[in-house]
């Protein structure tokens, strides 16, 4: 018979690299990804920002968790920083100018363990962080130091290559077809051939209720959203030091990206999951919001592109065992924040899946796995 795993992964994304590479070589695990290369959907199209600030509850209790792992990864994780000091500066117009000091004052009462202090600028202050910003729009700001860019692709390919250094295999072009139970374990149809485990890991973003289904359970209700990007060259600027710019509602974003300047409009649109694309409407909203808020003249956009942000219903992530799928283990939902809080979340059902305790990081912070259990959800 062919060898049976102890546990496969469906996905190759954050959430399933972080898990596999968490588990430490203490169980027999494969990976499966349905594309030729891992983290190609939602985890490559990321804007990959790690920032202690403007979370839930329980998203900045995961990334408090996780702060110590991407400030300080495992000696051989990683050749370079996980984390590059970014910054991030908060805008309002006119009419938003109150509430954008309401939230700065709410922010330096109640800054996380550890934070840095935000500070509040004039309107001459935040040109001198971002020159071109137009003052006849930007009318409050304050600046938050504690925002990082994330190398993603190191990330992602740190947790492979440990996971794989562990014994866990990796299978690309590995698209799941079908899943029988057999004999206490699944077997799992791929495009490739037939890999048979005791567990299975749903850790398919956006496909997550798809992939539930081919095991007959249920879906929960995990809903993808197409979030847009474009990017615009700037030639007359250096962005180098720039830090990130948010409307202080979200409502638009920008910042560095390889050279030139990526601006969201910030859409979560519910979408069916597939290999997204940008909307020709979103891709205007972006141009537009930069157009409003400086002096930059935006007749050409360099390059456009989406990804999903998925999200089950209370839009926390869901992580532990189906109560009504025997061997499906729930690995989803983890929304805007997968990449940054992927220690965490790693951890979490790493522990849940060796049945082990929480570790005491995780612990500290005030988190129960009760918290992601799939079963709020199953009937």
């Amino acid at each position: 018979m062919a060898e049976i795993f102890d546990i496969a992964i469906v996905g190759g994304g954050i959430a399933g690299a972080s898990v596999a590479h968490f588990l430490n070589g203490k169980r027999s695990v494969v990976l499966l990804e349905q594309e030729s290369a891992l983290g190609f959907h939602s985890t490559g199209r990321s804007a990959a920002e790690f920032t202690r600030r403007f979370h839930s509850d329980i998203t900045g209790r995961l990334t408090a968790a996780s702060a110590s792992f991407m400030m300080a990864p495992p000696v051989g994780f990683t050749e370079v920083d996980l984390l590059r000091p970014r910054g991030n500066l908060l805008i309002a117009d006119a009419d938003k100018a109150g509430h954008l000091k309401d939230v700065y004052e709410h922010e330096r009462a109640s800054s996380p363990e550890g934070a840095s202090p935000v500070e509040l600028l004039d309107v001459d202050a935040a040109l001198e962080k971002v020159p071109f910003l137009d003052p006849d729009w930007v009318k409050a700001a304050f600046h938050d130091p504690d925002c990082w860019d994330i190398e993603v692709e190191n990330l992602l390919q740190g947790y492979a290559r440990s996971a794989k250094a562990d014994g866990a295999e990796f299978r690309q072009d590995s698209r799941l077809l079908n899943a029988r139970r057999e004999g206490g374990h699944w077997v799992l149809e791929t495009s490739q051939d037939e890999v048979r485990a005791r567990t299975v890991v749903n850790a398919a973003g956006g496909w997550a209720d798809v992939v539930a289904q081919v095991f007959g359970s249920a879906p929960l209700g995990i809903v993808p959203h197409r979030r847009t990007a474009i990017s615009v060259k700037v030639p007359d600027y250096d962005l180098g030091r720039m830090p990130e710019v948010n409307e202080i509602d979200e409502v638009f974003y920008f910042k560095p990206d390889a050279g030139q300047l990526m601006i969201s409009p910030a859409d979560e649109t519910p979408v069916e999951p597939h290999d997204a694309w940008p909307e020709e409407i979103d891709i205007a909203y972006a141009a537009h919001y930069l157009s409003e808020c400086t002096i930059l003249d935006v007749t050409h956009v360099a390059h456009s592109w989406a990804g999903l942000r998925t999200f089950a219903p209370d839009r926390l992530p869901v992580i532990g065992p189906s109560a009504t799928t025997q061997g499906l283990f729930w690995l989803a939902g983890l929304g805007g924040y997968g990449i940054q809080t992927s220690p965490a979340v790693g951890k979490i059902a790493a522990a849940l899946l060796l049945s082990a305790e929480l570790p005491e990081g995780i612990c500290a912070t005030g988190l129960r796995a009760e918290l992601f259990s799939p079963s709020r959800f199953e009937g």
